[in-house]
């Protein structure tokens, strides 16, 4: 076992290594937001008023879920431990420079995950059932086309269908499970019954029950996690400016990152900025396509503008706010502290009485909860990709036993493997939105010259 760790250790280093998926994602992102002319600053408004105010098209069109619901779907699967415990080792490894990063990676990643939603809804297909089906193993298989398409297409399902095991379900239960533990002496084996049998009941209904489950979630959980937060920050706003100074000189200084000479200390703030900035929003995964392919809309561009809020949410705010209260209350400094402990200790120290405690468990139990239905969704969709419909509530009951398995398990090959099978998503689906620009761009240009593109139903 220690040699097969090690041997998925070293792949790993190189899949999320400063020569491959980094600059691809930055430089992916970077392409795209110049392409489109910097859409994401300019429309950010009125993508945040079609998402919350708007939510849902007039008229018969086809789709399983409302805007708001793909967005609440998507941001179930991604707003989770990663902006708990994620951030925590970003800035615990990389020092508080590594924020920097997890910005620079959110605003070009959200042009990414724009485009992305934008295919996944333009090449989505309906399956056997009449539901949607959509994400980068269509765009990949029908928009590039060819021999060299269907190949990206079908290695996308293949490596989204392992993750959802792997990242979007036996980590999460395990991390929810041991911080229960922790917290509150939970036995693993009871509180992972509890979440195999609680993913079961919702998954079984699909899409349509995984959506009006997220919608009615995710804002109460982000709502109260961004209160806790700035709680926080309002204790300690004295040491706020010179926290903010310290994220700027950080990401190029490198002076407190762990370890190593200058330049190391740099690549280190920007590997696991960037790393854990993708981890947090899925930008450039293609995972926020197979969402946004479920919405009933009949403009892509539409839902394109939703989903890119996700990215906007969950890393420019979740993930600020979680950096600042560990920046500011000294957390990454403290000997032994790493992951979610930091995060708990952070808010312990501006909530007080366990509190922070309290709050960092019951968020990992929600989020990771949440994060298991929305990436149940999407392995289905992966696994209908590639065997049909027929395979579709099969999987579902097998993903809700996992789901017990990952929280009794000890799971140190599984995080690592979960990490490789995530890159080897982002590899097709990075070279996919390269090859297909050009059609984001003439589908954005197309919508946006009628003049009433902001009003019309």
């Amino acid at each position: 076992m220690d040699q097969l760790l090690a041997i998925l250790s070293a792949i790993n280093s190189f899949i999320w290594g400063p020569f491959l998926l980094i600059p691809l994602l930055l430089l992916t992102g970077l392409y795209l937001t110049i392409r489109l002319r910097g859409l994401q600053f300019r429309i950010l408004g009125h993508a945040f008023w079609l998402a919350f105010i708007k939510r849902t098209e007039k008229g018969d069109v086809p789709g399983d879920v409302s805007h708001y619901q793909a967005l609440a779907t998507a941001l179930a699967a991604t707003v989770g431990v990663g902006n708990i415990a994620g951030v925590a080792t970003a800035i615990g490894i990389g020092g508080p420079g590594a924020l920097f990063w997890m910005w620079m990676t959110g605003l070009v990643g959200m042009a990414t995950k724009y485009s992305e939603a934008l295919l996944g809804v333009k090449y989505r297909v309906t399956d056997a059932k009449g539901e949607q089906s959509g994400g980068p193993m269509y765009y990949l298989t029908h928009g590039v086309g060819g021999t060299f398409g269907k190949t990206l297409g079908i290695a996308f399902a293949i490596f989204g269908a392992l993750a959802s095991f792997g990242i979007g379900n036996m980590v999460q239960a395990n991390t929810a499970a041991h911080q229960l533990y922790s917290t509150w002496n939970i036995s693993p084996t009871v509180s992972g019954l509890f979440l195999a049998i609680g993913t079961a009941v919702v998954i079984i209904g699909g899409i349509k029950s995984i959506g009006r489950f997220a919608a009615g979630v995710v804002p109460v959980m982000i709502v109260l996690y961004i209160i806790s937060n700035v709680a926080v920050l309002v204790v300690f706003a004295d040491r706020l400016p010179d926290a903010i100074a310290l994220v700027f000189t950080d990401a190029f200084s490198g002076s407190a990152a762990a370890g190593g000479f200058l330049g190391s200390s740099i690549i280190l703030a920007v590997q696991m900025g960037v790393a854990r900035g993708i981890f947090s929003n899925e930008s450039g995964l293609g995972t926020g396509a197979i969402a946004a392919a479920a919405a009933k809309t009949s403009k892509p561009v539409r839902q394109a503008m939703v989903s890119m809020t996700q990215t906007f949410l969950d890393t420019l705010i979740m993930v600020t706010l979680t950096a600042f209260a560990i920046i500011v209350t000294g957390a990454w400094t403290q000997e032994g502290l790493k992951g979610a402990p930091m995060t708990a200790w952070a808010l312990e120290q501006g909530l007080g009485g366990g509190w922070g405690i309290y709050t960092v468990t019951i968020g990992v139990l929600v989020y990771a909860y949440t994060t298991i239905l929305g990436w149940s969704y999407y392995g289905e969709r992966c696994m209908e990709r590639l065997w049909g419909r027929v395979a579709v509530m099969p999987y579902r009951l097998i993903f809700s036993v996992v789901v017990f398995i990952g929280a009794v398990t000890s799971l140190e090959v599984v995080w690592t493997f979960s990490d490789i099978a995530n890159g080897l998503m982002a590899l097709p689906n990075l070279i996919g939105l390269l090859l297909l620009s050009g059609v984001v761009v003439k589908e954005t240009r197309d919508y946006m010259s009628r003049k009433n593109w902001k009003t019309e139903d």
